[in-house]
């Protein structure tokens, strides 16, 4: 299986951990991720003015590429690249009077027509390849390892763009346990980690990420497992030594990857110490 796949910027620069661990994790399941050419940065957050239609010009530019690629189906890795992407689809596909400005001012561009399905890489997990049959390609499974899912705003929020249900999502949930991680209920799950406050209120953001990191600990975690870079860059600004870890890191090395491909080495808390004291990681003790 072939996918059109949108990276997005950071995981080109802080977060290449999350990508290199998907890409290797997705080649194991047979499922080729085809990064899009000439995308561009999505433009981070989806803007709510509805006078401010110039802000969906670059996500709305990356759902063309897919369009050019030969593709009608789009997945990110990013909670925040899906969020915008997703919702600026959506907004080409329901609002007729929206779409129809947006092709006309990127006149340069082939008239975006809305057939794009945008999707996140646990939708892909779930829905195209199952729980069962990843359960069957692990090698190594992460018995013994505690680990709580935290999935911030963007996943499941709006409704319309939500890739599980808002309240009490599951998904991630099931895609540890898939490989057997112990997963403990998290309360916090879907607590917002401050965003981009981090740049003008960074001890606001501390505090969050102290309240969510101390009950992750308080529960019996040893890990947090995310799916945005920038919840993992806001959670480790408080040091406690628990590791924050990408989703697909964990996949992949429950699918028999090289640790070096996981970058653990790139993560926030004592990720590998901890992986080793488990004997997750082979070869070190």
């Amino acid at each position: 299986m072939e996918l059109s796949y949108y990276p997005g910027c950071t995981l080109k620069t802080r977060a290449r951990n999350f990508e290199d661990s998907a890409i290797a994790a997705m080649s194991v399941l047979g499922v080729n991720l085809v990064e899009l050419p000439r995308w561009n940065c999505c433009g981070t957050v989806f803007s709510l003015a509805d006078d401010d239609l110039v802000h969906h010009v670059a996500p709305v530019r990356n759902l063309i590429r897919v369009q050019e690629q030969g593709s009608n189906r789009l997945v990110t890795l990013c909670s925040f690249c899906y969020n915008t992407l997703k919702r600026a689809d959506l907004l080409m596909k329901n609002n007729p009077e929206s779409r129809d400005t947006l092709n006309r001012f990127m006149d340069e561009e082939t008239d975006y027509d809305g057939q794009v399905e945008v999707v996140h890489l646990l939708q892909v997990l779930r829905d195209d390849l199952g729980w069962e049959a990843i359960t069957g390609k692990v090698k190594r499974p992460l018995d013994g390892l505690k680990v709580v899912p935290y999935y911030g705003c963007t996943l499941t929020r709006p409704e319309g763009a939500a890739i599980d249900r808002v309240e009490r999502p599951v998904v991630l949930q099931d895609m540890l346990k898939a490989i057997s991680t112990t997963v403990i209920d998290f309360p916090l799950a879907t607590e917002c980690c401050g965003a981009f406050e981090i740049v003008n209120n960074p001890d606001s953001v501390k505090e969050r990420a102290h309240t969510i990191l101390n009950m992750a600990t308080g529960l019996g975690a040893e890990a947090i497992v995310v799916s945005c870079p920038l919840c993992s860059h806001n959670l480790g600004q408080v040091q406690t030594g628990i590791p924050i870890i990408y989703f697909p890191q964990l996949l992949a090395l429950a699918l028999g990857v090289e640790p070096e491909r996981c970058g653990f080495d790139l993560n926030f808390g004592n990720t590998e110490e901890v992986l080793c004291e488990k004997g997750l990681l082979p070869g070190r003790t």
